[in-house]
C-alpha cells in the first residue's frame, strides 16, 4: 500500500485533531433522490466521537476532479449507480484512492458502519488467572533466581503476565520467563500444586510474596 493510501477496511483512515475520528467520503450518485436518501442514512451511522464526514457530493459519473479531492482529503469515493471515467480510474490508481460502487443503499451503509467499527481503538480488560505464594527462593547460576511457589487459586500459565504483590502493594509487573515443575518446563500449573517461577528482569523475591497471573483480553466493539 502506498504511503497515505486509504482503503475502506484500513485503520489508516482520517483522524481529525482531538478525540473525534471521521471517515471522509466523496459521494457521487445517479440522481438527487439517491443522494438525499444516502445522506440521510449516513447521518445515522457512528457515534459522538466516530462520525462520517461527507466532504463532497455530486450527480453523475466519478471524475478526475473527484479523485483529486478525495486524495487531498484522505477520503473514500462512493459511487451509487455511477462509474468512474477512464481518467479518474488512472488517477485513483496513481494516488491510491479507493473507489467503491454500490446499487443498494443498505449494502453501502453496512460497509461504512464496518469501517467505522474498524476505526475504534482496541480496548482490553484484565482477566486474573490465578495466584501463587512464594514459599522458597533458589538461585540458579549468577543471575537467575527461582521463586518456589504454591498455587493458591486458579492457575499460572507460561504465557501469563505477572505482578508481584508484597503486603498488597505491587512491586513488579512483567512477564513470566520460565515455569517449571521439578526439572521440567511446563505450560501451566493448577491450584494446589507447587512450581518454580522465573520472572523477566526481577530477582528480588521475598518469602510470602504473591505472584498474580493475568492476561489482557480484547473487548469486542459493542460489548
Amino acid at each position: 500500500m502506498a504511503p497515505g493510501q486509504v482503503r475502506l477496511g484500513s485503520p489508516l483512515l482520517q483522524m481529525q485533531e482531538g478525540a473525534v475520528k471521521e471517515l471522509n467520503l466523496v459521494l457521487k450518485c445517479d440522481v438527487q433522490g439517491s443522494a438525499e436518501a444516502i445522506k440521510n442514512a449516513l447521518t445515522k451511522l457512528g457515534e459522538e466521537n466516530l462520525k462520517v464526514r461527507l466532504i463532497h457530493e455530486g450527480i453523475g459519473n466519478i471524475s478526475e476532479t473527484d479523485v483529486h479531492l478525495a486524495a487531498a482529503s484522505r477520503a473514500i469515493i462512493i459511487g451509487f449507480n455511477v462509474k468512474a471515467d477512464g481518467a479518474a480510474l488512472r488517477q485513483a490508481q496513481k494516488e491510491g484512492v479507493d473507489i467503491r460502487y454500490y446499487n443498494v443503499i443498505y449494502k453501502l451503509t453496512d460497509d461504512i458502519q464496518a469501517a467505522l467499527v474498524g476505526m475504534l481503538e482496541p480496548t482490553y480488560r484484565e482477566v486474573i488467572e490465578g495466584h501463587a505464594e512464594v514459599v522458597q527462593i533458589f538461585k540458579a547460576g549468577k543471575t537467575t533466581v527461582i521463586a518456589g511457589c504454591r498455587i493458591t487459586d486458579g492457575k499460572i500459565t507460561r504465557s501469563s503476565q505477572a505482578r508481584i504483590l508484597r503486603k498488597n502493594v505491587k512491586v513488579y509487573e512483567g512477564k513470566i520467563g520460565s515455569l517449571r515443575r521439578g526439572k521440567d518446563d511446563v505450560r501451566e500449573v493448577l491450584s494446589g500444586y507447587e512450581c518454580g517461577i522465573v520472572l523477566d528482569d526481577f530477582t528480588d523475591f521475598e518469602i510470602g510474596d504473591i505472584i498474580e497471573a493475568f492476561t489482557q483480553e480484547r473487548v469486542k466493539a459493542g460489548s
